[in-house]
């Protein structure tokens, strides 16, 4: 049996550490740090190593459905998975790489992956099991099945256009390019 320890501060990713600082900052009442964790998510507890200071490795399996192929690959538990997969010259969907939209969507088929940063997708999502690979820690064996940016982009805020999916009008474009 493995025995874990949580990271001493002087292992933890700057994430942690702003985020540590910042609920120092909010106990003080620091005005501008309150004000910036308004949108923040619930600090989520970090990675653990084992007495012997090695940090957990994870199976990642992903089934990407728009290039039709599965990679499977091992992540550290304390290493964002995209960039995992990269440094292996696996390649996946991605565009911002800061969790802010919804090009590395997937949905998680089974285990748990950790995404305090994910703002590109609600908690309501989240709940129903889709996370970004650009910012997510895998917390055990990981199997997911990547998703389609459009479709993720409507469940993330399909509800706020009153009339559903915006077609495409190619001869309103032309029109639009002709007049310019």
């Amino acid at each position: 049996m493995m025995t874990t320890t949580p990271l001493s501060l002087s292992n933890l990713s700057p994430a942690v550490h702003l985020r540590l600082k910042d609920a120092s900052a909010r106990r003080t009442g620091s005005r501008r740090v309150r004000a910036s964790l308004r949108a923040a998510e619930v600090f989520e507890p970090g990675p653990t190593v084992s007495t012997s200071g090695v940090v957990a490795t994870h199976r990642v399996t992903v089934h990407d459905r728009q290039r039709g192929v599965t990679h499977e690959f091992v992540v550290p538990e304390d290493r964002y998975i995209l960039h995992t997969a990269e440094s292996q010259d696996i390649t996946l969907p991605f565009a911002c790489r800061h969790g802010c939209c919804t090009s590395c969507a997937v949905r998680i088929k089974s285990g748990q992956i950790r995404q305090p940063e994910a703002l590109g997708i609600s908690a309501e999502l989240k709940e129903k099991g889709y996370a970004l690979l650009c910012v997510g820690f895998a917390c055990s064996d990981v199997e997911v099945e990547t998703q389609d940016e459009d479709e993720v982009y409507w469940l993330q805020f399909g509800r706020y256009f009153a009339r559903g999916p915006i077609e495409r009008d190619d001869y309103a474009l032309e029109l639009a390019l002709a007049d310019e």
